[in-house]
């Protein structure tokens, strides 16, 4: 619900009264640089899995240290709110700053040439983690950097660009990874292995571990000698209007229900997609779908997912005012593609056909769909609580997302026997989503400011 006009004015300050607004060319080199950090922190946080049989066979690696590796990533959400409080007091440069440092050093240690295995491993492992703390920035920041830098009719398509590269990232190292490790021949134990077969693979490896490092200190020092935390002149009066404190911010949130309801329909769906696409290949493998099948499954869903945000949310800049209807339209589809793929996986009852065109096909619509959603989740929910900080706002649902997924693990631990239950567990989550934006009253206070202001 809009608030009054005698209320809303004091938040504009001095600042956005008397300082007119400004483009500058340079806003697409900040959202550039930006976006390609957060490729590179989803690349090197998900570049163990698509290699994982070659890091078992040349460095010893096992099952849990493959999970580790991945969890390390939910686990650097922690201090998710130490790094938006910084981003609120500081701004952009620092925060940022300190990202890519995480990024580069924590490439570093992962690619420290050392022949011992227990110590080597403990390298990695903490780079991983360093890597994982600079997730709260790479994922929390988009919409923040959006309103900092663009006008109006293009914070939709800066968030969209800047928050689907982290997923582009994650994606892609199905390719990368491969493409310069090779698989193990697995008719080769690694006991009976040879020292030149194994020590070849350790090449490989260590060559991506080279390569992801020199690629982070080329960026840490891109950053280090420009990225400003804002522009001379904001782009819009929303830009230049005053903000909540820390404190008001979190209590405007949790006493806001509708920010809760919009919040949950973004952080269940997602929690789970993400528990869901961890186990993918036990799921598919009694299908007949083999784990290299599955990998691409997931591939094309992120990549389908990360083009159609990109494209909607520039048809959502030309015609705002438009997010709840996108949602809707987009949850309606991952609701009925998950009740698809559910049933085509309960085939034992229903008899459906199943081919692989409709596996992959209704697989890959789910992550189209869900992970298209996340730029219109962000600016949804900044528009609904405004003048709370952006940082503030998404680092609270980001954090609610990975809450849900730490909790389907839990039960995943406890009922992994048959694990069809998540097939309808994700249905399930859609349609609450689907509900809870349907019941939603959309309000858009940051742009009301904007076109109020400009008229």
């Amino acid at each position: 619900m809009w608030a009054p006009e005698e209320e809303r004015q004091p938040l504009l300050g001095p600042a956005a009264a008397c300082v007119g607004s400004r483009l500058y060319g340079r806003r697409w080199l900040i959202l550039a640089v930006f976006s390609l950090l957060g490729f590179l922190q989803g690349l090197v946080w998900n570049s163990w899995g698509p290699i994982q049989n070659s890091a078992k066979q040349a460095l010893g690696f096992t099952t849990l240290d493959i999970t580790l590796l991945v969890l390390w990533g939910p686990i650097g959400f922690l201090p998710c709110f130490i790094f938006m409080w910084l981003m609120d007091k500081k701004g952009l440069r620092l925060t940022v700053v300190l990202t890519a440092l995480f990024m580069t050093a924590g490439a570093l240690l992962r690619c420290i040439p050392i022949n011992n295995q227990t110590i080597k491993k403990w390298l990695i492992h903490t780079g991983q983690l360093l890597n994982g703390l600079a997730g709260p920035v790479i994922v929390n920041a988009p919409p923040f950097l959006s309103t900092t830098w663009f006008p109006p009719d293009q914070r939709a398509t800066a968030t969209a660009i800047a928050s689907l590269f982290n997923y582009f990232g994650g994606a892609c190292a199905f390719l990368v990874g491969p493409l310069i490790v090779p698989a193990p021949n697995g008719t080769t134990p690694l006991l009976t292995a040879s020292n030149h077969y194994i020590n070849s693979i350790k090449d490989r490896i260590q060559a991506l571990l080279y390569a992801e490092f020199g690629v982070s200190a080329l960026l840490l020092a891109v950053v280090i000698a420009y990225f400003p935390s804002h522009p001379p002149l904001p782009p819009s009066i929303a830009a230049a209007s005053q903000r909540l404190n820390y404190r008001s911010s979190i209590c405007r949130l949790l006493g806001n229900f509708r920010f809760l309801m919009i919040a949950l329909a973004f952080a269940v769906p997602l929690g789970i997609l993400a528990g869901w696409s961890g186990v993918l290949d036990v799921i598919v493998t009694p299908l007949k779908v083999s784990q290299v099948d599955a990998g691409w499954i997931g591939f094309w869903s992120v990549i389908g997912g990360c083009i159609v945000g990109i494209v909607i949310a520039r048809f959502a800049d030309f015609f705002r005012g438009m997010l709840k209807l996108i949602l809707l339209l987009l949850f309606s589809g991952a609701t009925l593609a998950s009740a698809w793929f559910a049933l085509t996986c309960f085939n034992s009852v229903t008899h459906l056909p199943v081919t692989p065109a409709t596996l992959y096909t209704s697989c890959i619509l789910i992550g189209v769909f869900i992970i298209s959603s996340v730029p219109f989740f962000f600016e949804l929910l900044v528009e609904t609580v405004y003048p709370v900080p952006e940082g503030i706002t998404c680092g609270f649902v980001t954090t609610l997302s990975n809450v849900f997924m730490g909790l389907l693990l839990m039960f995943l631990a406890f009922y992994h026997k048959d694990v069809y239950w998540l097939n309808w567990c994700l249905t399930g989550s859609c349609l609450f989503s689907l509900l809870l934006i349907l019941l939603f009253r959309e309000s858009y206070d940051r742009l009301y400011l904007d076109v109020l202001v400009s008229v």
